[in-house]
């Protein structure tokens, strides 16, 4: 393959994609907590975590999520969630007796780990941080 094909349109194409699908999982679980919201704050107490944190997951979920979707303040998203995920790891898939907990906690580790990567590179071309520093970049001085 051409090394410029991959550069200026296959990467960036799957830094896009590559958002969209983390963005949809956490998108996703957020509103899945919203729908059921009582059976969420019943999981939490089972794991003796207070029911009043429930909206701040919530909004970490969502508010995450549409950033990373969006790719605006990508980084400073991407390492909010990456922390989701390894809180999430720690507290609730620590029974290493059970495959179904390790395979949850292996992916929370994954996830955090591909958000780190997201923070480290940031959103790609294809996001609202490359829309706005390509503005700014034609507009100094000006406020966007």
């Amino acid at each position: 393959m051409n090394g410029t094909l991959v550069t200026n349109t296959l990467s960036p194409a799957a830094e896009a994609a590559g958002r969209l699908l983390l963005a949809s999982l956490f998108l996703y679980e957020g509103y899945v907590k919203l729908r059921g919201y009582d059976l969420a704050v019943q999981y939490m107490a089972a794991y003796s975590v207070p029911g009043a944190l429930l909206p701040l997951a919530i909004a970490t979920e969502i508010v995450g999520g549409a950033l990373i979707l969006i790719g605006w303040q990508t980084r400073l998203a991407a390492l909010a969630l990456s922390g989701f995920c390894l809180l999430a790891a720690a507290i609730f898939h620590t029974k290493f007796s059970d495959t179904n907990q390790v395979l949850h906690f292996a992916k929370d580790i994954a996830l955090a780990g591909a958000f780190l990567f997201v923070a480290g590179r940031g959103a790609g071309p294809f996001s609202l941080d490359a829309a706005l520093a390509r503005r700014r970049e034609q507009s100094p001085g000006q406020p966007v």
